[in-house]
C-alpha cells in the first residue's frame, strides 16, 4: 500500500484521537481503574508467593513475577481499543451502510481508528501506572535488547488483538447482541494470553493448549522477550514468527468475514 492510499485512513485516526481528547476525564478514570486493577493482581501474586521458600515455580523470582503481572495488565489495557463494541454498534444502528459507501477498506479504517486509542492508553495511562509501581515495588530491569524485541512484539500483539476484536465485532451481523460473545471472548483471551496466569505457571496440558492459540502472542510472548525467557536468537525468532503468522492469519480471516458480512447485507437489503 502506497503513501497516497495510507493517507485515506488518516482522517479516521485523527477523528478518533480528537474524540478521545474531548473527554479528558476519561483518562483519569481509566488511570484510577487501571491502577486499582493492577494493584489487586500484583499484591495478590506477591501475597501468594512472597514467603515461599526455595524459589518460585516456572523459573521466576519475585521481582520478575511482579514485573510480568504488572506489564500483563498494561498490555491488556493497550489492547482495549473497543473495536468489537464499536463495530457491533454500527451494525445495530445501521451506520454500517455509510461505511459501505466509503472508498476505503472497512477493516483498515477500524484499525486506523483504534490505533490512537491503544497508543493513548499506553502513553497517558500505562506509563504512569508502571512508573508508580516501579517506585513501590522491586521490578526486573530489562536489557536494551529485550526492550527492542518487546517493542516489535508489542506491535504485533496489537495487530493480533485487533484481529480477534474485529472478528467478534463482525458477529453483530449474525446476532442481535454480542454482549455475551464479548464477555466470553474477554475471559478466554485474558486467560490463554497469560494475562491472568503466566503460561509458565499453568499445568502442562493447559499450557500446551495456550501455546498453540493466537492469544499467547498478545501478552505472554511479548513479556517472555522482555524478560529474557527464551533460548537465544532462535527462541526469540520462534516467538516473533508465531506472532507474525497469527497476525497475518487473523487479518486474512477478518477480511474474509467482512466480505461475507457485506454480501449478507446486500442480500438482506435487496
Amino acid at each position: 500500500m502506497n503513501a497516497s492510499a495510507l493517507r485515506r485512513y488518516t482522517p479516521f485516526a485523527a477523528s478518533s484521537l480528537q474524540s478521545l481528547l474531548q473527554y479528558r476525564s476519561t483518562f483519569l478514570i481509566n488511570a484510577l481503574t487501571a491502577t486499582t486493577a493492577v494493584g489487586v493482581q500484583v499484591f495478590l501474586w506477591r501475597a501468594v508467593y512472597g514467603g515461599r521458600p526455595g524459589g518460585l515455580p516456572g523459573g521466576y523470582d519475585l521481582p520478575r513475577l511482579t514485573t510480568y503481572v504488572l506489564l500483563a495488565q498494561v498490555l491488556g489495557l493497550m489492547q482495549a481499543s473497543r473495536v468489537d463494541e464499536e463495530v457491533s454498534g454500527e451494525v445495530q444502528r445501521g451506520d454500517i451502510a455509510v461505511s459501505l459507501l466509503r472508498p476505503v477498506s472497512y477493516p483498515l479504517a477500524r484499525f486506523a481508528a483504534g490505533l490512537p486509542v491503544s497508543l493513548t492508553n499506553a502513553t497517558l495511562v500505562a506509563v504512569p501506572v508502571v512508573a508508580l509501581y516501579a517506585l513501590l515495588l522491586p521490578l526486573t530491569a530489562p536489557t536494551w535488547g529485550g526492550m527492542l524485541l518487546f517493542a516489535v512484539s508489542a506491535a504485533l500483539s496489537l495487530v493480533i488483538g485487533f484481529g480477534v476484536n474485529l472478528l467478534v465485532g463482525l458477529a453483530g451481523f449474525v446476532t442481535t447482541n454480542i454482549w455475551g460473545v464479548r464477555v466470553v471472548k474477554d475471559s478466554v483471551v485474558a486467560f490463554f494470553a497469560g494475562q491472568v496466569v503466566p503460561l509458565a505457571l499453568m499445568p502442562g496440558p493447559l499450557a500446551a493448549v495456550a501455546r498453540v492459540l493466537p492469544f499467547q502472542g498478545m501478552v505472554d510472548g511479548p513479556l517472555r522477550l522482555l524478560l529474557g525467557r527464551y533460548d537465544g536468537a532462535a527462541g526469540a525468532a520462534v516467538i516473533l514468527t508465531a506472532q507474525l503468522g497469527w497476525a497475518a492469519a487473523l487479518c486474512a480471516l477478518a477480511a474474509l468475514a467482512w466480505r461475507g458480512a457485506v454480501r449478507r447485507v446486500e442480500v438482506l437489503g435487496g
